[in-house]
């Protein structure tokens, strides 16, 4: 066994994580974690830098530097915390903070003529600065190999959840539900299957743009303002006409995508005139919270489809296949009713059934990614990426 930390901020950037594993060649065992947020200015700079604005260059390098001060902060908070030294751990896995994910190529239409321009995803955090503040050797840059080889660099983790939470007998599907929600589909070992997944759409991210928009808070607890209000049905059929929700996989996204513009179009649309909006919104048939539930049943009833499409509901002996849901949606009451009503006919539950916190998974997925890396594992999986082949992800960031 050997020690190594993984850390992760995903896209709703809520915090950054740093979970300590004890991982060998069969197993990966979660010992302790640690989060920290990021500070407000930094904070708003990342939320900035997600879309196109003035003085980029300058704003990502400056925040490149940050968000890595941030991650051996909590990783020099981490160690302190369960009396360990820097000497005692392997390497650190640092997916880094992703604030453009472009993988396809028409995005970039607009800006370049050549039609051999490639997709890109960018993920800042500067392992060097990582390894000298820690003294630690860090594992980075895992997305752009497989750009690289032709894939969408994501998602990635169903190859950590394949190797680590994969069932001997049942199928099992692996949900997480960050700003982004993806799905791992696992066969059970027996049938020695690849892994498949892919990003589903929208998971927090809508959610919590909206109720920051109308009540300044940064996440609906418990899904309890969704819950207030009611789906609109008509605005969800709306929203589930996106070309999105029909590609086949391989295929990922973000909140580059989907983010508060989209939401805005999509009710400009169903409601062509504002008088009409604030009509509908004065008879309390379109009230913000109505827009909320909306945007919770769109995240569960994409997931939902997803998972009834592609995946059995028993193995052959009829045993249930089992959905196990992570990431910061696990703690939204709401939505996980929600999705257990859309998913009876499976056993919906979060990752503590697995003995993982739901918030530690993504983080022990790079603390595997590090091993992976460290072992001349490879940590894509074309079926699930589209890379045109299987290969080690990561750059080695040697402690100064």
């Amino acid at each position: 066994m050997a020690k190594y930390i993984g850390l992760m901020s995903g896209t709703s950037m809520d915090g950054v994580d740093a979970v300590l594993c004890d991982i060998s060649q069969t197993s990966c065992t979660t010992l302790a974690a640690h989060s920290i947020p990021y500070s407000a200015e930094l904070l708003t700079a990342l939320n900035a830098l997600c879309s196109e604005g003035p003085d980029e260059l300058n704003s990502l390098a400056i925040a490149d530097r940050l968000v890595a001060e941030t991650f051996a902060k909590v990783t020099l908070a981490l160690l302190e915390k369960n009396n360990l030294h820097p000497s005692d751990i392997t390497a650190i896995g640092s997916h880094g903070q992703t604030v453009r994910h472009h993988p396809n190529s028409d995005v970039l239409s607009a800006h370049f003529a050549e039609s051999s321009i490639r997709g890109f995803t960018c993920q800042i955090g500067d392992p060097n600065t990582i390894a000298v503040l820690t003294g630690i050797d860090v594992i980075a840059d895992f997305r752009r190999k497989d750009i690289a080889l032709g894939g969408q660099g994501a998602p990635l983790v169903p190859a950590f959840h394949n190797a680590v939470f994969a069932s001997d007998d049942k199928h099992r599907a692996l949900v997480n539900i960050g700003g982004i929600a993806n799905v791992s589909l696992l066969a059970p070992k027996q049938d020695a299957s690849p892994p498949k997944g892919f990003d589903t759409g929208p998971g927090n991210t809508l959610m919590d743009q909206w109720i920051s928009l109308h009540l300044n808070k940064s996440f609906d607890k418990d899904g309890a303002w969704a819950a207030s209000g009611h789906c609109h049905s008509g605005l969800l059929d709306r929203l589930l006409l996106d070309d999105y929700f029909a590609l086949p996989a391989p295929k990922s996204t973000g909140r580059e995508y989907f983010n508060i513009n989209w939401l805005s179009n999509a009710l400009a649309e169903y409601f062509p005139s504002s008088a009409e909006l604030q009509s509908e919104e004065k008879n309390n048939n379109l009230a913000p919270k109505d827009v909320q539930a909306s945007l919770l049943s769109l995240t569960g009833s994409t997931i939902a489809q997803e998972i009834v499409k592609h995946f059995p509901k028993t193995n052959k002996e009829g045993a249930k296949s089992e959905v196990i849901v992570c990431g910061g949606g696990a703690f939204n009451k709401a939505l996980m009713h929600n999705l257990s009503n859309a998913l009876s006919d499976y056993v919906v539950t979060d990752s503590h059934a697995l003995g993982i916190h739901p918030q530690h998974v993504e983080g022990a997925a790079f603390a595997w990614f590090a091993h992976a890396y460290m072992n001349d594992i490879p940590g894509n999986v074309p079926e699930v990426t589209g890379a045109s082949k299987a290969t080690v992800l990561g750059a080695l960031y040697k402690k100064a």
